[in-house]
C-alpha cells in the first residue's frame, strides 16, 4: 500500500474527507489525491466545495451530477421491489452509496489511480457499501479507509487536527449530530441522538414541519404510475427528478415522512437514526396501493418476501450482485401491469390512501359485493372449506381417540 501514487477520495466537504487529503498526503509518500463528489441531490451542501478540496491539497476536484441516474436507475428500482429495511427505514443513505462509489471507480480506472479512499468510518454501514462495490466493479483497485489506520480517535481529534493544519472546516464543535443528505432523504444520527430517549429538537429537521404545525386543511395528490414507476403527479408529467422534489415539497409542507429508530447495523451494532423521507413516504404508500389492485394473491405475497431480502442487499451494499440482479428479473415482470393511478390525501403527518384506478386491476365490484351477482355461487364455499379444513378436521378426529 506505500506504493500507492494516486488516490481518488470520495469527498464530501465535511470533517472526515476534509483532513483526508492532508493525512493520505502525509501517510502515503506524498501521494497525488483526486477529490471526487457525487451531487445525489444534496443541494446547498455541494457550495464552495472545489475550493474547500483543492485548498486542502487535491490535485484536481470532479464533481458529478448523478441525480438523474439515481433517481432512474437506483431509487426507482428500489421502490419497484418494495424495499424496506426493518419496515420503517426507506434506505435513503444506502441506496446512494453504489452509485458514488460506481462513478469513483470510473474515474480511477480513468485517471488511471492504484487506490480509492472513503471516509467511512469502522463501525458503520457505509464502509461496506463502498467496498462491496469497488471490489465488484475493480477488483485490482486498492481500497484505503484512513478511520480503520489513523491515531485519530474521534471528532474532538478531528477538529484538532484540522486546525493544527490550517484545514478550513464547515463544521464546530456546537453540531450535536451528524447528517447525510440527498435527493431521497435527509438522515440525522450521532451525537445527542445516541441516546434513544432524547427527544430530537425541531430546528433539526430540513424537509419536513413538526405535524402539528401543518396546515389545518388537508392537500390531496394524485400519482400516475407505468410499469410500477411514477411518471406523473395530478395528472402533470414530470422527469424523476423534478417528480421526487416536487413530492418531497408536498410532503413537507404536511408533516409526512418523519421517522425515528434504532436499526440493526450490519457490523452487529445498533444504531439510533431520524430520517426525513417525505416524497419516498409518498411513493411508496401509493406503489403499494397500485398493487393491491394489479398483483394476484401468490405473486403480491411472495413479493413481500422478496421486498424484505431486496432490502437486506441495499442495506448491506450488495448492489452489484447475482442476487440483486436475479431479483430485479422477478421484480420488473411482476411490474409490467402495475399501472394506474392513485389518490392520497396529507394531513398533518399522515399519508393516507383514498383512491387507487388502474385498467389491469384485478378488483371486480360484481364479485366483492355483498349484493346478488351470477358469478359467484356462494354455495360452493361450502366444498371448498370442507377440502381445504380436512387436515384440521382429521387432527381432530386422532386426538379424540
Amino acid at each position: 500500500m506505500k506504493n500507492v501514487k494516486k488516490i481518488v477520495l470520495a469527498y464530501s466537504g465535511g470533517l472526515d474527507t476534509s483532513i483526508m487529503i492532508k493525512w493520505l498526503k502525509d501517510n502515503y509518500s506524498g501521494c497525488e489525491v483526486i477529490a471526487y463528489a457525487a451531487d445525489v441531490g444534496q443541494e446547498s451542501e455541494l457550495k464552495g466545495l472545489k475550493e474547500r478540496a483543492l485548498k486542502t491539497g487535491a490535485s484536481k476536484v470532479y464533481i458529478e451530477n448523478l441525480t438523474q441516474e439515481f433517481a432512474r436507475d437506483f431509487i426507482f428500482p428500489m421502490l419497484k421491489a418494495g424495499a424496506i429495511y426493518e419496515d420503517q427505514y426507506l434506505l435513503g443513505t444506502s441506496i446512494a452509496r453504489p452509485l458514488i462509489a460506481k462513478r469513483q471507480v470510473e474515474i480511477a480506472l480513468k485517471e488511471k489511480a492504484d487506490a480509492v479512499a472513503h471516509g467511512a468510518t469502522g463501525k458503520g454501514n457505509d464502509q461496506v457499501r463502498f467496498e462491496l462495490t469497488y471490489k465488484a466493479l475493480a477488483p485490482d483497485l486498492k481500497i484505503i479507509a484512513p478511520w480503520r489506520e489513523w491515531e485519530l480517535k474521534g471528532r474532538e481529534e478531528e477538529i484538532e487536527y484540522a486546525r493544527r493544519h490550517r484545514i478550513p472546516l464547515t463544521v464546530t464543535k456546537d453540531k450535536p449530530y451528524s447528517s447525510d443528505r440527498n435527493l431521497w432523504h435527509i438522515s440525522y444520527e450521532g451525537g445527542v441522538l445516541e441516546d434513544p430517549w432524547f427527544e430530537p429538537k425541531e430546528n433539526m429537521f430540513i424537509l419536513t414541519v413538526a405535524p402539528e404545525k401543518a396546515p389545518d386543511k388537508p392537500e390531496y395528490v394524485e400519482i400516475t404510475f407505468q410499469a410500477g414507476e411514477p411518471v406523473a403527479v395530478n395528472g402533470k408529467k414530470l422527469d424523476a427528478v423534478r417528480l421526487i422534489k416536487l413530492l418531497n415539497k408536498l410532503g413537507g409542507k404536511h408533516g409526512v415522512g418523519r421517522v425515528d429508530i434504532v436499526e440493526n447495523r450490519l457490523v452487529g451494532i445498533k444504531s439510533r437514526g431520524v430520517y426525513e423521507t417525505p416524497g419516498g413516504t409518498i411513493l411508496y404508500a401509493a406503489h403499494q396501493a397500485l398493487e393491491t389492485i394489479t398483483l394476484d394473491r401468490d405473486t403480491l405475497h411472495y413479493k413481500q418476501l422478496v421486498a424484505q431480502r431486496y432490502a437486506e442487499l441495499v442495506y448491506y451494499g450488495q448492489w452489484f450482485t447475482p442476487l440483486k440482479a436475479a431479483l430485479d428479473s422477478f421484480v420488473n415482470q411482476t411490474q409490467k401491469n402495475v399501472s394506474g393511478a392513485v389518490r392520497l390525501k396529507l394531513y398533518k403527518g399522515s399519508c393516507l390512501v383514498v383512491g387507487r384506478k388502474s385498467n389491469q386491476s384485478l378488483y371486480q365490484p360484481a364479485l366483492a359485493s355483498f349484493e346478488k351477482e351470477e358469478v359467484y355461487n356462494q354455495k360452493d364455499a361450502e366444498g371448498f372449506i370442507n377440502l381445504f379444513g380436512l387436515p384440521q378436521k382429521v387432527q381432530a378426529k386422532l386426538r379424540k381417540g
